[in-house]
């Protein structure tokens, strides 16, 4: 597999490969389709004129992933305009029951195991070891012109993204 970056990020201090080049400010938004929980495609498109934060996560049935959905979901209801996607490797099916138990309905999950061309488009798609094909955390801000305006690979899978730093860029 070609370009892969290696020492972005770590899982527990190990260093994690990740496929695909880092998104950056200022670059267009790749366009990718993703499956929602009714089985449904989903495009860049589909929110287009709206700003999105899209958060990249390992599975929602970790801690941290756990908490950071739960973050974006509170934080919805002041962000007039913007679409708030919560992407992981997870299956559509439990996405659909993890939300359901967890009462998430501002944010819309959004599966990518059908292939791995997202992950790669935004840099996220691990490469190796135990987390194999899963998505790195990372937060990434378009706006309502597919442009980029915010990235955050965060540096420990384990840890949280910047949501502050999220929230302003989408705000702004």
């Amino acid at each position: 597999m070609s370009d892969i970056r290696s020492g972005v990020t770590t899982l527990q201090g190990n260093a994690v490969d990740l496929a695909g080049a880092a998104l950056e400010v200022g670059s267009t938004a790749p366009d990718f389709m993703l499956q929602n929980t009714s089985l449904e495609d989903v495009t860049l498109a589909s929110s287009a004129g709206k700003v999105r934060i899209i958060a990249t996560i390992p599975s929602l049935d970790t801690p941290i992933c756990h908490a950071e959905t739960h973050k974006f979901n509170e934080q919805a209801g002041s962000l007039a305009g913007v679409e708030i996607l919560v992407v992981s490797m997870d299956l559509p099916f439990g996405q659909k029951r993890w939300c359901g138990a967890e009462g998430i309905e501002a944010v819309q999950t959004l599966s990518a195991h059908r292939c791995s061309k997202f992950g790669k488009d935004y840099g996220v798609l691990i490469h190796g070891g135990p987390l194999d094909r899963c998505l790195a955390r990372a937060i990434f801000v378009v706006g309502a012109d597919d442009k980029v305006k915010h990235v955050e690979y965060v540096s420990e899978i384990a840890e949280h993204p910047n949501y502050d730093a999220a929230l302003a860029a989408a705000k702004a």
